[in-house]
């Protein structure tokens, strides 16, 4: 299995429910400056408000990608990214979508520093085994994949994307063949 082929699970499982507000239809520009107004406000309101733009810059983005603009929802991940530069949930779809693009190397990059702020993120594990996987580092991939399907992180993935188990297994399954036709044939 493919990585791009992979995607298509990851794609359907970020795409949040999508509201027909004003706000999530606001261009780019008014989105960063909703998050800077966000900022300014009491403590209560401001976490609400800020979480409420966040949701709808990711599910803006991955409305995008899935219009096939990619580059277009990168574009909204990434301003989203500069006000909230420590949320492992934008850090992850910021993976995700690299990751549909074939940008594997970069795709890893977020991974890993979403997994920095939160080891057990079951999206961001998925994206960096696949990553992993199309570049050819199999031994990483294969830990990635196996830390998955095993506690908090294997919980977290089946609240998030049970769909996605049985790709995360055939993965690991044909990772773990190459691994040992490699061994028998070295042998």
């Amino acid at each position: 299995m493919r990585p791009a082929l992979a995607m298509s699970g990851v794609i359907t499982m970020k795409m949040h429910t999508q509201t027909s507000s004003p706000r999530f239809q606001a261009m780019p520009a008014q989105m960063a400056e909703a998050l800077t107004e966000a900022a300014t406000g009491d403590e209560a309101q401001r976490s609400s408000e800020a979480l409420m733009l966040l949701t709808q810059a990711r599910n803006a983005a991955f409305a995008e990608a899935a219009e096939g603009r990619v580059g277009r929802g990168l574009s909204l991940l990434s301003q989203a990214l500069e006000h909230e530069p420590l949320s492992h949930e934008l850090l992850s779809d910021m993976a995700a979508l690299l990751l549909s693009a074939g940008e594997l190397a970069h795709a890893a990059t977020h991974a890993y520093r979403a997994l920095e702020l939160t080891p057990d993120h079951g999206a961001s594990l998925y994206t960096l085994g696949f990553a992993m996987s199309g570049l050819g580092e199999y031994a990483a991939a294969i830990e990635a994949l196996q830390a998955l399907l095993q506690g908090p992180a294997l919980a977290n993935l089946m609240q998030e994307a049970p769909d996605l188990l049985p790709l995360v297994q055939i993965e690991l399954q044909r990772l773990q063949a190459l691994g040992d036709s490699s061994v028998r044939s070295a042998a």
